[in-house]
């Protein structure tokens, strides 16, 4: 069997290794566009910032990594131009030769990504403005870092622009941040994202909340933002970080269903429209894994899940589902962290679903024991027990609770379950009384009506 993976990133490549695992005598080969396959997308910013100061750990897998470990016949600055259901082949560029040859299959992987939102502001094809995506963007930016400059604008701030907002502060580079939205962080509700506000200013860092840009105008070597409310903002570097859209380009072309959300449509298989074609990672719609909602989660691990499910399904061993997503994430922001899984109240508003909400505010470790910091958890529940979702912030300790709660809505766990969750505990990493028991203790509390709260 001859099976082709489009798109070497995350989903692709789990898919690869694992279909070559499975069996050893099928024919894969991978076409990848850009330069390079299996890179660490999520570590681009602190290279930038010079936190991860060598390039080259950023790259997870080589092409001649996956030749001589996988045998499997990876093609990078090859683009596939048209996919042509009907007679199983697809039409690709060789962009080092400037030749377009044809390629058959028998199935066929999709695993195109995410491209960055670039929205129709006059002037936004500036020399001076960037987006960040791949190793190319990320070499671009760190040049232009590199050569000294001092004051830089990020548009947009969602996880990508708060990362390289403070990794550009690390280079000793005034940044502004502008966002439409009221709030930074649209997993999070605006209680959560009110902290880093405050934590952002800190650092000299200016950020401009419901404001966005009207107009780019380059002057010299440096660039003016014009803002919606007059304001206007000179600098040398400007980082669009708005958020993504999935690549539907090929399978919109290709005839195959595209979802609500823009996505490639997929069943519970991650099977398109067409039998012989799957699809896997930021480009596809998934449901949501409570309301059982169309979304785009464009995160690694599902896209990482999704390739080595799919990878079975193809070679016909099992028929496993991917049963949805939770959205789990998380952020460095500045010495702050900040993590969500589930549905947050804004989501829960739109879709009217009653809810209610437990915060507790505790240290990250036993108070008398040195170095203990404040940690703020907030849990979302329904009447019955329901866990919808979850949010912390804290210096430390908030990965651990938000993956627990995480875990408890995977294993179908209830609020007051969590009081039972037995956690390891000694002064140094915890209190006796982990903040997830405390606030099961509190959600129990609300749901038999034995405290009052108020919210305001």
């Amino acid at each position: 069997m001859k099976i082709i993976i489009i798109g070497g990133v995350a989903g692709g490549a789990s898919a690869a290794t694992r279909l070559r695992r499975q069996n050893e005598n099928n024919e894969i080969i991978m076409f990848e566009r850009g330069e390079y396959i299996s890179f660490a997308n999520c570590g681009l910013p602190y290279h930038i910032g010079e936190t991860i100061k060598e390039r080259d750990n950023l790259l997870v897998q080589t092409v001649k990594g996956m030749k001589d470990r996988f045998n499997i016949d990876v093609r990078t600055k090859n683009e596939v131009l048209k996919i042509i259901p009907s007679e199983k082949k697809l039409l690709v560029k060789d962009l080092n030769k400037n030749e377009i040859y044809e390629e058959s299959y028998d199935k066929l992987l999709l695993s195109p990504g995410a491209e960055a939102f670039i929205p129709p502001i006059p002037g936004v094809h500036s020399k001076n403005i960037f987006s960040l995506r791949n190793m190319s963007d990320m070499d671009k930016i760190k040049g232009k870092v590199d050569s000294g400059i001092k004051k830089a604008v990020v548009i947009g701030a969602g996880f990508i622009g708060l990362e390289i907002a403070e990794n550009l502060i690390e280079r000793d580079i005034k940044v502004s941040i502008i966002e439409k939205a009221n709030q930074v962080l649209a997993p999070v509700d605006f209680e959560i994202a009110a902290q880093v506000h405050e934590h952002i200013k800190e650092y000299n860092c200016e950020l401009y909340l419901e404001d966005g840009v009207k107009e780019f105008i380059d002057i010299g070597d440096k660039t003016k933002a014009i803002l919606e409310s007059g304001k206007e903002i000179i600098a040398d570097l400007i980082i669009m970080a708005i958020g993504v859209k999935p690549e539907n380009k090929l399978a919109l072309e290709a005839g195959l269903d595209i979802g609500v959300t823009g996505g490639i449509k997929v069943n519970h298989f991650l099977e398109t429209s067409n039998p012989d074609i799957y699809a896997v990672g930021d480009a596809i719609e998934v449901k949501h894994l409570i309301n059982n909602k169309e979304v785009l989660i464009p995160l690694a691990w599902p896209a990482n899940r999704q390739g080595r499910i799919v990878a079975d399904t193809i070679l016909g061993i099992r028929k496993k589902e991917y049963k949805g997503s939770l959205g789990t994430s998380i952020l460095k922001a500045f010495e702050l962290t900040v993590s969500a899984t589930g549905l947050n109240e804004k989501i829960l508003n739109r879709n009217n679903i009653p809810y209610l909400v437990a915060t507790v505010n505790r240290n990250d470790h036993a108070s008398y024991y040195p170095g203990a910091t404040p940690l703020t958890l907030k849990l979302i529940f329904s009447e019955n027990g329901d866990i919808y979702g979850a949010q912390a912030i804290g210096y430390k300790g908030v990965d651990k609770r938000i993956d627990i709660i995480s875990t408890a809505i995977k294993g179908n766990l209830k609020v007051w379950d969590l009081q039972e969750i037995e956690v390891a505990y000694a002064p140094p990493y915890n209190s006796a009384k982990d903040p997830v028991n405390i606030i099961g203790y509190v959600a129990e509390n609300m749901i038999n009506r034995e405290v009052e709260t108020f919210r305001y």
